[in-house]
């Protein structure tokens, strides 16, 4: 059994935030004076006990973090999900001792290594050489060892020439490539990359993931936070979702983004249609999923319905398309690639897309759908008409098996032999 390298027990972790309050009328002086005296009272109370000076009429709490719990064990690589204020940087700052908790335990084993801003961990008057020896130090090392790894971190950065300058006048991505490469190679037993890699180039980016990979390979724990979830998938082999401050999904990386996924379009149900491209005629309405979850390559149909004002019957085309919950189109169907036109003749109409095999991996995906007059001008763009979901199951009823990339669709296989 693999030892724990980071323990963390009902961590929480709250700020207090001061707010103004808006007056709906003249102050007199003395309303005034009185609002006034009791704030500076209430600083110099916060002074005397030694907490923070919040400026504002009134005082709230904001729970960053609530009550987390989890462990991770030596050589895991664990992803940390969730929407922008679910409270992944300040688990990080917290684990990298930046600041401190205001509840629960949090027990590491290893020296810490970590990546978690631009410039983290640099004094920014120090020389790049300078910074090295510095974050060295800070983590333990003794001189001999830095000096056996200072050759590595500053081919991986690629700073040969800047070495001596400075670090202040370094630009982001110089900056970036000496920290990570800093905090790669000085050894570290726990390793923690937040969202900054993505300041890095493609280039820098490839490298740093075969860093973190053989990393986790040598034994050593790694954190990755990050919103680019391909990423996470491919180098962690455990996920938590965090939400408002609390995990949500602590699971492997396929059924925790999966489950971010899901969490993700919820939020969107309730949104109501709206149209890219609108008719004063037309409308689209009430789209319905047979059956009403789809499986991995297996059939499936998509209907919706046109309401017309001013039926006509000329000829006309029409498309579906499902979006991810990144908003990135999935895949499209379009009626004139079977060379099928249907004329709007009626004042209201459904229509049938009917797919033989999914091609869509497990998710939900937003539905639209519009229709192109003869010429091929579109005439009606709806979009948010609706949710499809596929199941983490293949058609045949065995489990998904976790295949990667953004679609999959069923082949004919044959091979040549002597």
């Amino acid at each position: 059994m693999s030892e724990t390298s980071i323990q963390v027990e009902n961590l929480s972790k709250t700020y207090l935030v001061g707010h103004q309050v808006r007056r709906e009328r003249y102050q007199s002086f003395r309303e005034t004076l009185v609002r006034e005296g009791r704030n500076f009272a209430r600083k110099g109370l916060d002074m005397a006990a030694g907490r923070q000076i919040i400026q504002g009429d009134e005082i709230e709490e904001f729970r960053a973090l609530d009550e987390v719990s989890f462990e991770v064990k030596q050589g895991e690589v664990l992803g940390v999900i969730g929407h922008n204020g679910a409270g992944k940087s300040t688990l990080l700052k917290i684990l990298s001792r930046i600041t401190d908790p205001t509840e629960g335990r949090v027990t590491l084993r290893g020296r810490v290594g970590s990546l978690l801003e631009v410039g983290t961990g640099f004094h920014p008057e120090l020389s790049g050489r300078e910074n090295i020896f510095l974050n060295g130090a800070i983590l333990g090392m003794k001189r001999a060892e830095i000096r056996n790894c200072f050759d590595d971190i500053v081919e991986f950065a690629g700073v040969s020439k800047f070495l001596d300058t400075p670090v202040k006048r370094y630009s982001s991505g110089m900056y970036v490539r000496l920290a990570f490469s800093v905090a790669a190679h000085l050894r570290p037993e726990i390793l923690i990359v937040d969202e900054v890699l993505a300041v890095g180039d493609a280039e820098f980016q490839s490298r740093c993931l075969g860093k973190m990979e053989s990393a986790a390979r040598s034994g050593r724990t790694v954190l990755l936070v990050s919103h680019n979830l391909a990423t996470v998938q491919r180098l962690a082999d455990r996920v938590i979702l965090l939400k408002k401050g609390a995990i949500i999904a602590d699971d492997t990386a396929g059924n925790a983004i999966a489950e971010f996924h899901r969490v993700n379009s919820s939020m969107r149900d309730e949104t109501e249609t709206a149209y890219r491209i609108s008719s004063p005629n037309l409308k689209v309405e009430e789209v319905v999923t047979r059956p009403s979850h789809g499986f991995v390559q297996g059939s499936m149909e998509i209907e919706f319905k046109i309401t017309n004002t001013a039926p006509t019957p000329e000829p006309h085309s029409f498309f579906v398309i499902l979006k991810n919950p990144e908003g990135i189109n999935a895949t499209s169907h379009f009626s004139k690639d079977t060379d099928k036109t249907f004329p709007l003749d009626q004042k209201s109409q459904c229509f049938t897309v009917s797919v033989d095999s999914n091609c869509l991996l497990p998710g939900r995906y937003t539905v639209e759908a519009g229709c192109f007059d003869s010429s091929g001008a579109i005439l009606v763009w709806a979009e948010n008409l609706g949710i499809v979901e596929i199941l983490p199951q293949m058609d045949s009823g065995a489990d998904f098996d976790g295949r990667t990339g953004n679609s999959t669709q069923r082949a004919n296989w044959s091979t040549n032999s002597d």
